[in-house]
């Protein structure tokens, strides 16, 4: 990439950037309006959706803290991003979440707010050194786009659910405006994988491709028990069969199979994502048995 084009995109970048927390600062609470017309069936048909939602986005504390650790030196749009405008919106949007669950009857979200594990802090030590640093902030681009591509077709799944259900209330003023924050996250991670990984090394796109089949987990799914959680979430919104669970890892990993695997046309989705996802609904299948 030439270096004028660099300079065009982290114009981009800051742009982008600056917009998002411009014109989609975090959600008024003033404005939300808690009213569910049928709490019961609500419950019973998204009450794990909710609660799976409602912690992964609280949870984006921990992940600021471990953003922080990764990243010693990061570059300064990297950390306005992540720190005034993406982790103040997913922290709202979990707020406001978890406040629905508990009004329809279920406990709120257990999370965890201040652990940084072991592996992360190693890999954090590592980052010191620039180029290890440069596969660290790859692999966190690619996290970014899949989790937020993830977020984003399930609060479409959850949005036209909860309309069949005749929760205006909730669609108009929760998910709607949750969804609307969602793209220019996902949008920002996919010009900072795009332009990033077109500065790597060969050495460190085999390296970027090594970590990633072996670290990729949806997020929040740190555990058996929280991969579980995945799990409901998918068959909650309907993506259960196979099918549907190859079809929305497929949709997933859209940009980050462009760019990883390029040279294989024959690869429709990452494996390693495409198997998270299928072992995510096996678990809570498991578990419910």
């Amino acid at each position: 990439m030439s270096s004028s084009a660099v300079d065009v995109t982290e114009h981009r970048l800051l742009e982008h950037v600056a917009r998002l927390g411009d014109e989609h600062p975090p959600i008024d609470l003033a404005s939300v309006d808690f009213t569910v017309r049928r709490p019961e069936a609500v419950r019973e048909r998204f009450g794990t959706v909710l609660d799976y939602m409602a912690r992964a986005e609280l949870e984006v504390e921990r992940n600021v803290l471990e953003l922080a650790t990764l990243l010693p030196d990061p570059p300064e749009v990297d950390r306005v991003f992540y720190t005034d405008v993406w982790g103040p919106q997913e922290a709202r949007h979990g707020l406001i979440l978890d406040e629905l669950q508990v009004r329809i009857g279920r406990p709120p979200a257990t999370t965890d707010l201040t652990t940084v594990s072991t592996r992360l802090r190693v890999l954090g030590a590592l980052a010191h050194l620039e180029p290890i640093q440069d596969v660290v902030r790859m692999l966190y681009y690619l996290t970014g786009m899949s989790t937020e591509r993830s977020a984003l077709l399930a609060y479409h799944r959850l949005h036209d659910g909860l309309s069949e259900l005749g929760e205006a209330a909730v669609t108009d003023t929760i998910i709607t405006p949750i969804r609307r924050q969602e793209p220019g996250h996902y949008a920002f991670y996919q010009l900072s994988a795009r332009r990033h990984w077109a500065a790597l090394a060969r050495w460190q796109r085999w390296l970027v491709r090594r970590l990633r089949a072996l670290s990729f987990a949806p997020v929040g799914a740190g555990t058996p028990e929280q991969k579980a959680d995945v799990g409901d979430m998918m068959l909650g919104l309907g993506l259960g069969s196979p099918g549907a669970a190859a079809a929305f890892a497929e949709q997933v990993a859209r940009v980050e199979r462009e760019l990883l695997f390029a040279r294989d046309r024959g690869v429709r989705v990452p494996p390693y994502i495409a198997a998270a996802f299928r072992d995510a609904v096996i678990a809570a299948e498991a578990r419910a048995a």
